[in-house]
Protein backbone atom coordinates (compact mmCIF):
# COMPACT_ATOMS: atom_id res chain seq x y z
CA UNK A 1 0.00 0.00 0.00
CA UNK A 2 2.22 2.79 1.31
CA UNK A 3 0.40 5.58 -0.31
CA UNK A 4 -0.94 8.42 1.53
CA UNK A 5 -3.37 9.98 -1.06
CA UNK A 6 -5.23 6.42 -0.42
CA UNK A 7 -5.82 6.65 3.33
CA UNK A 8 -8.92 8.99 3.10
CA UNK A 9 -10.56 7.14 0.22
CA UNK A 10 -10.09 3.62 2.75
CA UNK A 11 -11.02 4.79 5.48
CA UNK A 12 -14.20 6.36 4.29
CA UNK A 13 -14.97 3.25 2.32
CA UNK A 14 -14.54 1.35 5.23
CA UNK A 15 -15.20 3.26 8.70
CA UNK A 16 -13.87 2.47 11.87
CA UNK A 17 -16.21 0.58 14.36
CA UNK A 18 -15.97 -0.08 18.21
CA UNK A 19 -15.76 1.66 20.84
CA UNK A 20 -12.79 4.08 20.79
CA UNK A 21 -11.82 4.59 24.48
CA UNK A 22 -8.33 4.38 26.16
CA UNK A 23 -6.23 4.80 23.61
CA UNK A 24 -8.34 3.31 20.97
CA UNK A 25 -8.35 6.25 18.81
CA UNK A 26 -4.06 5.73 18.74
CA UNK A 27 -4.45 2.17 17.55
CA UNK A 28 -6.07 3.69 14.62
CA UNK A 29 -3.84 6.20 13.77
CA UNK A 30 -1.39 3.45 14.19
CA UNK A 31 -3.03 1.18 11.71
CA UNK A 32 -2.35 3.68 9.01
CA UNK A 33 0.89 3.96 9.91
CA UNK A 34 1.10 0.47 9.30
CA UNK A 35 -1.05 0.65 6.28
CA UNK A 36 2.40 3.24 5.21
CA UNK A 37 4.56 0.48 6.65
CA UNK A 38 3.65 -2.79 5.97
CA UNK A 39 5.03 -3.06 2.07
CA UNK A 40 8.40 -1.78 3.22
CA UNK A 41 9.07 -4.44 5.86
CA UNK A 42 8.02 -8.10 6.64
CA UNK A 43 7.89 -8.94 9.54
CA UNK A 44 8.10 -12.48 11.05
CA UNK A 45 6.04 -13.84 13.70
CA UNK A 46 6.96 -13.96 17.33
CA UNK A 47 5.31 -15.48 20.48
CA UNK A 48 6.48 -12.43 22.54
CA UNK A 49 5.33 -10.01 19.75
CA UNK A 50 1.83 -12.11 19.24
CA UNK A 51 -1.34 -9.92 19.01
CA UNK A 52 -2.79 -9.83 22.45
CA UNK A 53 -6.99 -10.03 23.15
CA UNK A 54 -8.52 -6.33 23.77
CA UNK A 55 -10.04 -5.85 26.85
CA UNK A 56 -13.62 -5.04 27.63
CA UNK A 57 -14.28 -1.83 26.09
CA UNK A 58 -10.56 -1.20 23.79
CA UNK A 59 -11.70 -3.28 20.87
CA UNK A 60 -10.76 -1.42 17.87
CA UNK A 61 -11.62 -2.29 15.00
CA UNK A 62 -9.47 -0.96 12.13
CA UNK A 63 -9.84 -1.57 7.88
CA UNK A 64 -8.55 -0.32 4.88
CA UNK A 65 -4.89 -2.16 5.36
CA UNK A 66 -6.01 -5.70 4.18
CA UNK A 67 -2.25 -5.32 2.67
CA UNK A 68 -1.02 -4.70 5.81
CA UNK A 69 -1.79 -7.83 7.42
CA UNK A 70 -0.19 -9.66 5.30
CA UNK A 71 2.92 -8.52 5.03
CA UNK A 72 3.30 -7.45 8.93
CA UNK A 73 1.92 -10.79 9.89
CA UNK A 74 0.74 -11.01 13.38
CA UNK A 75 0.71 -7.23 13.54
CA UNK A 76 -3.17 -7.73 12.17
CA UNK A 77 -5.70 -10.39 13.19
CA UNK A 78 -9.34 -10.34 11.08
CA UNK A 79 -12.63 -10.10 13.27
CA UNK A 80 -14.96 -13.11 11.86
CA UNK A 81 -17.06 -11.69 8.82
CA UNK A 82 -19.94 -9.84 9.40
CA UNK A 83 -22.94 -11.50 8.30
CA UNK A 84 -24.00 -8.85 5.61
CA UNK A 85 -20.54 -9.73 3.71
CA UNK A 86 -18.92 -6.41 5.22
CA UNK A 87 -14.87 -7.06 4.67
CA UNK A 88 -13.87 -8.07 8.01
CA UNK A 89 -12.10 -5.35 10.68
CA UNK A 90 -8.56 -5.85 11.51
CA UNK A 91 -7.53 -6.43 15.10
CA UNK A 92 -3.64 -4.60 15.47
CA UNK A 93 -1.64 -4.97 17.95
CA UNK A 94 0.56 -1.90 18.49
CA UNK A 95 3.73 -3.07 19.90
CA UNK A 96 3.98 -4.87 16.37
CA UNK A 97 2.79 -1.43 14.25
CA UNK A 98 5.86 0.20 16.63
CA UNK A 99 8.09 -2.88 15.92
CA UNK A 100 7.13 -2.46 11.39
CA UNK A 101 8.32 1.63 12.26
CA UNK A 102 11.45 0.74 13.75
CA UNK A 103 12.27 -1.77 11.59
CA UNK A 104 11.39 0.66 8.02
CA UNK A 105 14.65 3.30 10.00
CA UNK A 106 16.78 0.17 10.87
CA UNK A 107 16.54 -0.74 7.19
CA UNK A 108 16.83 2.79 6.24
CA UNK A 109 20.04 2.95 8.23
CA UNK A 110 21.65 -0.39 7.78
CA UNK A 111 20.95 0.18 3.83
CA UNK A 112 22.57 3.60 3.31
CA UNK A 113 25.28 3.88 6.02
CA UNK A 114 28.07 2.42 3.89
CA UNK A 115 26.88 4.82 0.94
CA UNK A 116 27.35 7.99 3.75
CA UNK A 117 30.58 9.65 4.60
CA UNK A 118 32.14 12.35 7.00
CA UNK A 119 33.47 14.76 5.55
CA UNK A 120 36.54 17.07 7.46
CA UNK A 121 37.49 20.56 5.63
CA UNK A 122 40.96 22.69 6.74
CA UNK A 123 42.28 26.03 6.12
CA UNK A 124 45.37 27.62 6.26
CA UNK A 125 44.87 30.53 7.68
CA UNK A 126 47.87 33.09 6.86
CA UNK A 127 47.31 31.39 3.02
CA UNK A 128 45.87 32.51 -0.16
CA UNK A 129 42.45 31.49 0.99
CA UNK A 130 42.41 33.93 3.92
CA UNK A 131 40.34 36.82 3.69
CA UNK A 132 42.42 40.45 3.94
CA UNK A 133 43.06 41.63 7.85
CA UNK A 134 41.18 38.22 9.39
CA UNK A 135 42.80 35.73 11.99
CA UNK A 136 42.06 32.63 13.69
CA UNK A 137 42.52 33.16 17.33
CA UNK A 138 45.19 30.86 18.72
CA UNK A 139 45.79 29.42 14.76
CA UNK A 140 49.39 29.09 16.59
CA UNK A 141 48.38 25.83 18.39
CA UNK A 142 47.72 24.12 15.39
CA UNK A 143 51.08 23.09 13.38
CA UNK A 144 51.42 24.38 9.98
CA UNK A 145 48.88 26.87 10.66
CA UNK A 146 45.83 24.47 9.47
CA UNK A 147 43.31 24.14 11.72
CA UNK A 148 39.31 22.32 11.01
CA UNK A 149 37.10 24.87 11.03
CA UNK A 150 33.68 23.06 9.22
CA UNK A 151 32.56 19.51 9.39
CA UNK A 152 30.24 17.97 7.23
CA UNK A 153 28.12 14.96 5.09
CA UNK A 154 28.04 14.07 1.64
CA UNK A 155 26.72 10.36 -0.06
CA UNK A 156 28.82 8.40 -2.60
CA UNK A 157 27.12 9.55 -5.99
CA UNK A 158 28.93 5.88 -7.96
CA UNK A 159 31.24 4.08 -7.84
CA UNK A 160 33.83 5.93 -9.63
CA UNK A 161 34.99 7.88 -6.35
CA UNK A 162 32.61 11.04 -6.47
CA UNK A 163 31.68 12.53 -3.61
CA UNK A 164 28.27 14.94 -3.48
CA UNK A 165 28.15 17.82 -0.29
CA UNK A 166 27.11 21.04 -0.12
CA UNK A 167 28.99 23.99 -1.54
CA UNK A 168 29.25 25.86 1.85
CA UNK A 169 30.63 22.65 3.26
CA UNK A 170 33.87 23.05 1.29
CA UNK A 171 34.29 26.75 0.00
CA UNK A 172 37.30 28.20 0.51
CA UNK A 173 39.45 24.42 1.74
CA UNK A 174 42.77 23.50 1.52
CA UNK A 175 42.25 20.06 1.82
CA UNK A 176 39.41 17.86 2.39
CA UNK A 177 38.85 14.51 4.18
CA UNK A 178 36.44 12.02 3.02
CA UNK A 179 36.00 9.82 5.87
CA UNK A 180 33.97 6.05 5.08
CA UNK A 181 31.51 4.43 7.29
CA UNK A 182 34.45 1.86 7.97
CA UNK A 183 37.05 4.68 8.79
CA UNK A 184 38.81 4.42 5.32
CA UNK A 185 40.04 8.24 5.06
CA UNK A 186 40.34 9.41 1.87
CA UNK A 187 41.88 12.73 0.39
CA UNK A 188 39.89 14.54 -1.49
CA UNK A 189 39.61 16.83 -4.60
CA UNK A 190 36.93 19.17 -5.42
CA UNK A 191 35.97 18.71 -8.66
CA UNK A 192 33.53 21.50 -9.04
CA UNK A 193 31.04 23.29 -6.73
CA UNK A 194 27.59 25.56 -7.81
CA UNK A 195 26.87 28.41 -5.15
CA UNK A 196 23.57 28.31 -6.45
CA UNK A 197 22.42 25.39 -5.51
CA UNK A 198 24.77 24.82 -2.63
CA UNK A 199 26.02 21.49 -4.13
CA UNK A 200 29.54 20.37 -4.87
CA UNK A 201 31.15 17.35 -6.15
CA UNK A 202 34.41 15.90 -4.67
CA UNK A 203 36.64 12.50 -6.28
CA UNK A 204 38.25 10.19 -4.34
CA UNK A 205 40.37 7.44 -5.12
CA UNK A 206 39.35 4.56 -3.22
CA UNK A 207 40.69 0.59 -2.97
CA UNK A 208 38.28 -1.26 -5.53
CA UNK A 209 34.94 -2.32 -4.28
CA UNK A 210 34.83 0.23 -1.20
CA UNK A 211 32.13 2.64 -2.94
CA UNK A 212 28.87 1.96 -2.07
CA UNK A 213 26.62 4.63 -4.15
CA UNK A 214 22.58 5.84 -2.80
CA UNK A 215 19.96 4.86 -4.45
CA UNK A 216 18.43 7.86 -6.11
CA UNK A 217 14.64 8.24 -5.71
CA UNK A 218 12.58 10.90 -7.47
CA UNK A 219 11.69 14.18 -5.40
CA UNK A 220 9.05 15.21 -7.78
CA UNK A 221 6.76 12.57 -6.57
CA UNK A 222 7.61 13.23 -2.80
CA UNK A 223 4.47 14.29 -0.99
CA UNK A 224 3.65 15.65 2.37
CA UNK A 225 3.55 13.54 5.19
CA UNK A 226 5.78 11.08 3.90
CA UNK A 227 8.40 9.41 5.74
CA UNK A 228 11.81 11.03 6.26
CA UNK A 229 15.60 10.14 7.05
CA UNK A 230 18.64 11.92 7.76
CA UNK A 231 21.89 10.84 7.70
CA UNK A 232 24.60 12.67 8.56
CA UNK A 233 27.10 13.66 11.46
CA UNK A 234 25.61 16.63 13.49
CA UNK A 235 28.15 18.25 15.47
CA UNK A 236 30.57 15.64 14.72
CA UNK A 237 29.05 12.55 15.86
CA UNK A 238 29.37 10.47 12.76
CA UNK A 239 26.93 8.11 10.78
CA UNK A 240 24.02 9.14 13.12
CA UNK A 241 20.32 9.08 11.90
CA UNK A 242 17.27 10.90 12.93
CA UNK A 243 13.92 10.93 11.23
CA UNK A 244 10.42 12.37 10.44
CA UNK A 245 8.07 13.37 7.97
CA UNK A 246 8.34 15.56 4.68
CA UNK A 247 6.18 18.68 6.08
CA UNK A 248 6.77 20.56 2.88
CA UNK A 249 7.54 20.19 -0.80
CA UNK A 250 7.48 22.88 -3.89
CA UNK A 251 9.53 25.96 -0.83
CA UNK A 252 11.89 28.57 -2.77
CA UNK A 253 14.78 29.65 -0.70
CA UNK A 254 17.80 31.56 -1.25
CA UNK A 255 20.98 29.41 -1.70
CA UNK A 256 22.65 31.83 1.11
CA UNK A 257 25.85 31.68 -1.27
CA UNK A 258 24.41 33.90 -3.85
CA UNK A 259 21.19 36.13 -4.91
CA UNK A 260 19.56 33.31 -6.74
CA UNK A 261 17.15 30.99 -5.78
CA UNK A 262 16.60 26.96 -5.10
CA UNK A 263 13.38 26.10 -6.57
CA UNK A 264 11.43 22.65 -5.26
CA UNK A 265 13.04 22.59 -2.24
CA UNK A 266 11.81 19.73 0.21
CA UNK A 267 11.08 20.93 3.77
CA UNK A 268 11.35 18.34 6.90
CA UNK A 269 10.84 17.70 10.47
CA UNK A 270 13.96 14.98 10.35
CA UNK A 271 16.15 16.85 12.79
CA UNK A 272 18.56 18.59 10.98
CA UNK A 273 22.07 20.37 12.93
CA UNK A 274 25.48 21.83 12.14
CA UNK A 275 27.42 19.08 10.84
CA UNK A 276 24.31 17.27 8.28
CA UNK A 277 24.86 19.92 5.82
CA UNK A 278 25.68 17.83 2.49
CA UNK A 279 24.01 14.55 3.68
CA UNK A 280 21.38 12.70 2.37
CA UNK A 281 17.83 12.86 3.08
CA UNK A 282 16.29 9.64 2.27
CA UNK A 283 12.41 8.15 2.18
CA UNK A 284 11.29 4.74 3.81
CA UNK A 285 12.76 2.83 0.84
CA UNK A 286 16.18 4.09 1.41
CA UNK A 287 16.31 6.52 -1.71
CA UNK A 288 17.76 9.74 -1.41
CA UNK A 289 15.38 12.15 -2.42
CA UNK A 290 17.34 15.26 -1.38
CA UNK A 291 20.77 16.81 0.16
CA UNK A 292 20.34 18.61 3.63
CA UNK A 293 21.17 21.95 2.79
CA UNK A 294 19.81 24.59 5.51
CA UNK A 295 17.45 24.37 8.98
CA UNK A 296 15.40 27.55 10.40
CA UNK A 297 16.43 28.30 13.98
CA UNK A 298 17.07 31.12 16.15
CA UNK A 299 20.05 29.55 18.17
CA UNK A 300 21.60 27.37 15.32
CA UNK A 301 20.11 24.02 16.39
CA UNK A 302 17.35 22.45 14.78
CA UNK A 303 14.09 23.68 15.27
CA UNK A 304 12.13 21.29 13.17
CA UNK A 305 12.58 23.30 10.13
CA UNK A 306 15.09 21.66 7.73
CA UNK A 307 15.60 22.07 4.13
CA UNK A 308 17.14 19.58 1.27
CA UNK A 309 18.17 20.44 -2.25
CA UNK A 310 15.74 18.16 -4.37
CA UNK A 311 17.50 15.42 -5.64
CA UNK A 312 16.26 15.98 -9.09
CA UNK A 313 18.61 19.27 -8.99
CA UNK A 314 21.13 17.56 -8.16
CA UNK A 315 20.43 14.78 -11.42
CA UNK A 316 20.94 17.86 -13.09
CA UNK A 317 23.89 20.11 -11.40
CA UNK A 318 26.32 16.98 -11.05
CA UNK A 319 26.88 15.37 -14.48
CA UNK A 320 27.85 19.22 -15.61
CA UNK A 321 30.44 19.23 -12.32
CA UNK A 322 31.96 16.26 -12.84
CA UNK A 323 32.28 17.26 -16.42
CA UNK A 324 33.61 20.96 -16.55
CA UNK A 325 33.44 21.75 -12.62
CA UNK A 326 30.35 24.13 -12.69
CA UNK A 327 26.57 24.30 -13.90
CA UNK A 328 25.16 27.05 -15.97
CA UNK A 329 21.58 27.98 -15.76
CA UNK A 330 19.48 30.14 -18.08
CA UNK A 331 19.07 33.68 -17.17
CA UNK A 332 15.80 35.69 -17.43
CA UNK A 333 16.81 38.84 -16.39
CA UNK A 334 14.20 39.79 -13.99
CA UNK A 335 12.96 40.57 -10.04
CA UNK A 336 9.18 40.02 -9.17
CA UNK A 337 6.76 39.13 -6.33
CA UNK A 338 3.57 37.72 -6.38
CA UNK A 339 0.19 39.51 -7.47
CA UNK A 340 -1.55 40.27 -4.61
CA UNK A 341 -5.03 40.98 -4.62
CA UNK A 342 -4.38 44.59 -3.16
CA UNK A 343 -1.95 45.28 -6.38
CA UNK A 344 -4.42 43.12 -8.66
CA UNK A 345 -7.47 46.03 -7.98
CA UNK A 346 -5.04 48.76 -8.68
CA UNK A 347 -4.44 47.08 -12.11
CA UNK A 348 -7.95 46.82 -12.61
CA UNK A 349 -7.87 43.25 -12.39
CA UNK A 350 -9.93 40.60 -10.55
CA UNK A 351 -8.70 40.47 -7.23
CA UNK A 352 -8.27 36.58 -7.29
CA UNK A 353 -5.98 36.80 -10.57
CA UNK A 354 -2.35 35.17 -10.22
CA UNK A 355 0.52 35.17 -11.74
CA UNK A 356 4.09 36.63 -11.15
CA UNK A 357 4.26 40.74 -10.74
CA UNK A 358 7.71 41.67 -12.90
CA UNK A 359 9.13 44.10 -10.17
CA UNK A 360 12.54 45.03 -12.11
CA UNK A 361 14.16 44.90 -15.64
CA UNK A 362 17.73 44.35 -15.51
CA UNK A 363 19.47 46.31 -18.42
CA UNK A 364 20.97 44.44 -21.30
CA UNK A 365 19.17 41.24 -20.00
CA UNK A 366 16.95 38.88 -22.50
CA UNK A 367 13.76 40.49 -20.67
CA UNK A 368 15.03 43.36 -21.49
CA UNK A 369 16.07 42.24 -24.58
CA UNK A 370 12.69 41.30 -25.50
CA UNK A 371 10.51 44.28 -24.05
CA UNK A 372 9.18 42.87 -20.67
CA UNK A 373 8.28 45.79 -18.85
CA UNK A 374 8.78 46.81 -14.98
CA UNK A 375 6.15 47.94 -12.25
CA UNK A 376 6.40 50.65 -10.35
CA UNK A 377 6.30 51.77 -6.61
CA UNK A 378 2.55 52.99 -5.16
CA UNK A 379 1.02 53.48 -1.80
CA UNK A 380 -0.66 50.24 -1.29
CA UNK A 381 -2.69 49.68 1.60
CA UNK A 382 -0.32 52.20 3.53
CA UNK A 383 2.97 50.71 2.32
CA UNK A 384 4.81 51.54 -0.77
CA UNK A 385 4.52 48.62 -3.41
CA UNK A 386 5.06 47.70 -6.81
CA UNK A 387 2.21 48.45 -8.98
CA UNK A 388 1.77 48.04 -13.00
CA UNK A 389 3.90 46.46 -15.40
CA UNK A 390 3.64 42.81 -16.80
CA UNK A 391 2.13 39.87 -14.76
CA UNK A 392 3.39 36.26 -16.15
CA UNK A 393 0.72 33.69 -16.07
CA UNK A 394 1.87 30.86 -18.18
CA UNK A 395 5.67 30.15 -19.51
CA UNK A 396 5.26 27.84 -22.80
CA UNK A 397 2.19 26.99 -21.79
CA UNK A 398 2.75 26.25 -18.44
CA UNK A 399 0.66 28.23 -15.55
CA UNK A 400 2.10 30.68 -13.23
CA UNK A 401 0.48 31.32 -9.71
CA UNK A 402 3.71 32.99 -8.59
CA UNK A 403 7.36 34.26 -8.76
CA UNK A 404 8.03 30.57 -7.43
CA UNK A 405 6.89 29.31 -10.52
CA UNK A 406 8.92 30.99 -12.59
CA UNK A 407 12.23 30.28 -11.13
CA UNK A 408 11.33 26.50 -10.88
CA UNK A 409 10.27 26.32 -14.30
CA UNK A 410 13.47 28.51 -15.39
CA UNK A 411 15.84 25.94 -13.39
CA UNK A 412 14.41 22.87 -14.14
CA UNK A 413 12.78 22.86 -17.40
CA UNK A 414 15.19 24.86 -19.40
CA UNK A 415 18.80 26.03 -20.65
CA UNK A 416 20.57 28.64 -21.68
CA UNK A 417 19.93 30.07 -25.73
CA UNK A 418 16.46 28.43 -25.11
CA UNK A 419 13.54 30.54 -26.37
CA UNK A 420 10.61 30.33 -24.28
CA UNK A 421 7.22 32.17 -24.35
CA UNK A 422 5.69 34.18 -21.93
CA UNK A 423 2.28 35.19 -21.66
CA UNK A 424 1.52 38.15 -19.87
CA UNK A 425 -0.81 40.85 -18.44
CA UNK A 426 -0.14 44.20 -19.72
CA UNK A 427 -2.14 47.45 -19.85
CA UNK A 428 -6.06 45.62 -19.59
CA UNK A 429 -4.80 42.90 -21.91
CA UNK A 430 -2.68 39.67 -23.10
CA UNK A 431 0.11 39.81 -24.98
CA UNK A 432 2.80 37.34 -25.30
CA UNK A 433 6.43 37.70 -25.16
CA UNK A 434 9.48 35.45 -26.87
CA UNK A 435 12.73 35.77 -24.74
CA UNK A 436 15.75 33.76 -25.49
CA UNK A 437 17.34 32.98 -22.34
CA UNK A 438 20.75 33.94 -21.35
CA UNK A 439 22.94 32.29 -19.49
CA UNK A 440 22.79 33.25 -15.66
CA UNK A 441 25.80 35.30 -14.54
CA UNK A 442 28.17 34.55 -11.22
CA UNK A 443 27.14 37.53 -9.65
CA UNK A 444 24.83 40.38 -9.69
Amino acid sequence: MGNLAALPRNLLKYPLVGDLRRGGLLLALAAAILSMLAGCVSLPASPSLEAAPAAQGETVAIVGVTDGATAAGTAAQAAPAAGDGTPPPLLLDPVMVVAAHEQVLKNIYENALPSVVFIKVTRNFGGPNQPPGQEMPDSRRFPEGLFPVTAGSGFVWDDAGHIVTNHHVVEGNDAVTVILADDTELMAEVLGSDPDSDLALLKVEPPPGRLTPVTLGDSDVVAVGQVAAALGNPFGHEFSITSGIISGVGRTIRSGNSPFSIPEVLQTDASLNPGNSGGPLLDRQGQVIGVNTQIISRTGANSGIGFAVPINIAKQVIPALRETGKFEYAWLGISGGNLTPAVAELMDLPRDTRGALVIEVLPDSPAAQAGLRASNPEMVEGQQAPVGGDVIVSIDGSPVRGIDDVIAYLVTQTRPEQKVTLEVLREGGRAEVEVTLGVRPGAL
